[in-house]
């Protein structure tokens, strides 16, 4: 029985040894139809010429900067062809028949245009990983956080998580996604350029009818942290700032002012904690992601109003949790995202 053909991407920058130690996997998927295409985003080391000389088969863009995550990979889509691709970071080893569960969801179920695997963390092989954990969710401010992840707490896996289930964002490190979908609403916004840009898009996607889901079958290992490791400024000032315009784009009318302001009243508590803990970079990188989201809110109002014309829910009710995970996570002490669902 044939299979829909995937274009597995990979974007690299400067990751020659990434390459190295990942690819590999990645070539042994085990998958009946897929090619593999790297885009690498202005890198300065030999990536390129290691590519050429021990894997010549996989395919190559060439980008003559660095485009950041979002527009790097935007930059690809040129170039797929293929009914779903994927998105793998270059710090991520899948595992073998990684693909044909997610697939066969979405072939199954035409309304899911993005289904992500379960993430575990490459080198604590027991343990859930930081950035996609058993899916993305949300709460009522925006605020981030995974089946098997709350804030800085990294479940073990211990098979809890292990339902597929719809979700509210899929992690950018290791996605498949539905090639119509961005074809008519697009992928990444490249503003962004990293952090928060897939859970922008997975949002922008459920507004427009479709679904997001976990498909804990599939199971794949990331590094994390390669490009920019936790308690960076700079991870700081995309996070902050990404979240905001995020928030700014894909809010309903009503729930706009009311949330902002209160996002950036926690952002200013956020911001005495790093100066009680004599971290200057890191209320620098606050500071400025606020200015920057405020000097932007010209673009981001354009950007509203196209997406408004797009959108058929007024807020996806998948993967949502009503309440603060700020609140139930500091105060209430609920570290575990069953935790929040003890039904999920």
């Amino acid at each position: 029985m044939a299979v829909p053909a995937v274009t597995l991407v990979i974007l690299n920058w400067n990751g020659r040894a990434l390459l190295e130690r990942f690819l590999p996997s990645v070539l042994a998927s085990g998958y009946p139809d897929f090619r593999v295409l790297v885009v690498d985003n202005g890198s300065t080391d030999d990536s390129l010429n290691w590519l050429a000389a021990h894997l010549p088969a996989v395919q190559t863009l060439a980008l003559d900067q660095n485009y950041g995550f979002a527009e790097g990979n935007n930059r690809a889509l040129p170039l797929i062809d293929t009914p779903y691709f994927a998105l793998i970071n270059s710090d991520a080893e899948v595992t073998p028949g990684w693909l044909d569960p997610m697939i066969r969801r979405m072939e199954a179920h035409p309304e899911i245009a993005v289904v992500q695997p379960k993430l575990r963390d490459w080198e604590l092989r027991g343990r859930f990983e930081y950035a996609g954990a058993s899916g993305g969710f949300i709460d009522a401010l925006g605020y981030p956080f995974c089946r098997g992840r709350m804030f800085d707490t990294v479940e073990q896996d211990e098979g809890q998580y292990d339902t597929a289930m719809p979700i509210f964002w899929a992690t950018g490190a290791c996605c498949v996604i539905r090639t119509e979908v961005v074809r008519e609403h697009g992928l990444f916004d490249p503003a962004f350029f990293a952090h928060m840009e897939e859970i922008d898009f997975c949002w922008r996607v459920q507004n427009a009818g479709y679904q997001v889901w976990v498909e804990p079958a599939s199971v794949a290992y990331h590094v994390g942290g390669a490009t920019l490791p936790q308690g960076s400024p700079r991870k700081t000032y995309l996070n902050a700032r990404n979240s905001l315009a995020c928030l700014y784009k894909n809010l309903p009318a009503g729930q706009l002012l009311p949330k902002l302001l209160l996002r950036l009243l926690l952002d200013g508590v956020w911001g005495l904690r790093f100066l009680l803990q004599r971290q200057p970079a890191m209320v620098g990188a606050l500071l400025r992601a606020h200015r920057d989201f405020y000097l932007s809110t010209g673009r981001l109002r354009r950007e509203r109003r196209r997406m408004q014309m797009q959108r058929v829910r007024q807020m996806p009710a998948a993967g949502r949790l009503r309440g603060s995970a700020v609140w139930a996570y500091f105060i209430q002490r609920k570290h575990r995202w069953s935790d929040l669902f003890p039904a999920g």
